[in-house]
């Protein structure tokens, strides 16, 4: 009897969404989706959470794979969060509109973004191909750490009359 391999269909990570103006945060599980053209939230999700959304100048068309238009309608508002994945951090703009069973999703921007190893099989997705930007966040805050111990010391060994 041979033994057929049955890829997962879809993969969901769990992430912290982090509200800017309160610094809450809170934990959703987000669907990777390569057909999804931006990263999106469900409106009643964001508002039972409390996130802020921001309306836009413009609301934006929503299509459905088939070219028909969502039930969901336009999508009007936007959040800015912070989000957090696997000791990886980033500042993100989501898209907040009706997603029905789904709370967020991760599309095409995201993903050609940082490029995640993503494994099909297990359902497990790594971060080991981000772009410079992400892992040079770590270094900043190290070398900035670095830099103001080193004025302190400067501070307490020069003295003030020799600063300018």
């Amino acid at each position: 009897m041979r033994r057929t391999l049955q890829p997962l269909r879809e993969v969901w990570i769990k992430v912290g969404l982090e509200k800017l103006d309160t610094h809450e945060g809170v934990t959703v599980k987000a669907l990777l989706d390569s057909r999804a053209t931006g990263i999106f939230m469900d409106k009643d999700f964001a508002e039972e959470q409390g996130f802020k959304l921001v309306k836009l100048e413009k609301p934006i068309e929503v299509k459905n794979v088939d070219g028909t238009d969502n039930n969901g309608g336009k999508i009007e508002y936007e959040i800015e969060c912070n989000m957090y994945f696997k000791g990886h951090v980033e500042r993100i703009r989501v898209d907040v509109c009706k997603l029905g069973r789904m709370k967020a999703i991760l599309g095409m921007p995201w993903l050609t973004a940082h490029n995640p190893e993503i494994d099909w099989e297990k359902g497990e997705v790594k971060m080991t191909r981000c772009p410079p930007w992400c892992a040079q966040k770590k270094e900043r805050k190290e070398e900035k750490r670095r830099i103001r111990t080193a004025e302190r010391m400067v501070e307490e060994l020069v003295p003030r009359r020799f600063w300018k």
